[in-house]
């Protein structure tokens, strides 16, 4: 018996209804669904696919290690007119020094060999394979436009996944076939629907999940999340984390106030950051002409500290802890942790590539189903059977959702506008 039999037998309008929402949805989702589940699934495996490109820089051998300053000066000599921006500590002795340099606010970092002072080789930061990636899954590699269409589709997935739900839900089914597994042996039709339903079921509490932790990159929605903490009280310095289709101002700007030539004292510093043993990969940057910053930019974000050092004597002046922030920002940073699959290590990078398999299984079984049925020269949409009366329930429940996300809020009433003089145009 397909969908469209159950809606009729069972008379109700409302299921016909959610189907209706659950196709326009999934419609509009799917193409977003499985880009972002391919650049996702890349980005998962960042720490890995970094280091195989970066491999002819780590293993370098070992001979009477140069001063950091001479590091510097010799990064800063093959980007004439650029100045310091930030200093990788190694975290091997194999390994070569990244020394990031501004020039006319663009970053470059330099692979410098710190036992023979040679460069070894210069790339744009926002050339980096990882930095494309996170781009073409933020953005579309359209700036704010871009991240505002992502979190539009981002939003409607959820509604995707609550009405798949509701029609998922088992009504006088026996047995788990097609509920919980796919059911092989029962031909084509069969086999498509149950790959849809199961992948959907399997997948949808951890969809939200990802959805929901992937918002505070969106550029709408970290707004909203902006005025949230200062509503509350929460507001704890600069986010650490990067907004989509923003400009980092803070990062291009970052040690414009030093001098081109080789700060003063960096062997100091270099010195005192080494000994604060923070997690990797640590970042030295000069923060004004009389402090430096020390920083953690660990993926896994619990783990993060930023220590602030007089310039002149390496003194420490002031540490913040990941636990010493408020608890929006904490909450934040564990949720993007997960959502990048560094917060517990290789297993969080395989679920997270179940997780994306199985929403790539549910758009392509969506799509397959939908142009089985679809009669040609048509949409395929499902028939509309009377309009169902909404409760006070559902009605808050929906309205909970838009206050949640505003673009989803805004966005429905766009579409519930256009149902509705449609129907009038109709009528």
């Amino acid at each position: 018996m397909d969908i469209v039999t159950r809606a009729k037998g069972a008379g109700a309008s409302w299921y016909n209804a959610v189907w209706r929402w659950h196709f326009y949805a999934g419609l509009f989702c799917m193409p977003f669904v499985l880009w972002l589940s391919v650049t996702g699934t890349i980005y998962l495996w960042k720490p890995q696919i970094e280091a195989w490109q970066e491999r002819t820089y780590d293993a370098l051998p070992i001979g009477t290690r140069a001063r950091p300053d001479r590091i510097v000066a010799t990064a800063l000599a093959a980007v004439p007119g650029a100045r310091l921006s930030k200093y990788q500590l190694p975290e091997t002795p194999r390994q070569a020094v990244r020394v990031l340099v501004a020039r006319d606010g663009v970053e470059t970092r330099v692979y410098v060999d710190p036992y023979r002072l040679r460069v070894l080789g210069l790339l744009r930061e926002d050339a980096r394979l990882m930095k494309t990636i996170s781009a073409l899954h933020g953005t579309l590699l359209a700036g704010a436009p871009g991240s505002w269409l992502v979190e539009i589709a981002a939003c409607w997935t959820i509604t995707m996944l609550l009405t798949g739900l509701y029609l998922w839900w088992p009504r006088g089914r026996r047995g788990l076939g097609g509920i919980l597994y796919p059911r092989w042996r029962s031909g084509r039709r069969l086999f498509w629907r149950d790959a849809h339903a199961v992948a959907g079921i399997w997948v949808s509490v951890a969809a939200v999940f990802l959805i929901a932790t992937g918002l505070p990159w969106a550029n709408a929605w970290s707004g909203y999340l902006a005025a949230v903490r200062t509503a509350t009280g929460t507001t704890d310095g600069p986010i650490d984390w990067k907004v989509a289709g923003r400009a980092d101002a803070h990062a291009q700007h970052r040690g414009m106030a030093m001098p081109a030539a080789v700060p003063a004292n960096l062997d100091a510093i270099v010195a005192t950051a080494d000994r604060l043993s923070l997690a990797a990969p640590a970042l030295i940057a000069p923060s004004g002409v009389d402090r430096w910053t020390v920083s953690s930019d660990s993926a896994n974000r619990p783990q993060r500290s930023r220590v602030t050092l007089d310039a002149a004597t390496g003194r420490i002046l002031d540490r913040r802890d990941f636990a010493q922030r408020q608890w929006i920002d904490r909450a934040v940073g564990y949720g993007i942790a997960i959502h990048e699959g560094a917060f517990f290590g290789l297993a969080n990078q395989i679920l997270g590539t179940l997780v994306t398999a199985l929403l790539t299984t549910l758009s392509v079984s969506g799509a397959v189903m939908w142009w089985r049925r679809r009669r040609p020269g048509t949409l395929g949409a499902p028939p509309r059977f009377g309009r169902p009366r909404y409760g006070w329930s559902l009605a808050g429940a929906i309205a909970a959702l838009g206050v949640a996300m505003p673009l989803f809020g805004a966005t429905l009433l766009g579409v519930l506008a256009i149902d509705r003089l449609a129907r009038v145009h109709r009528a």
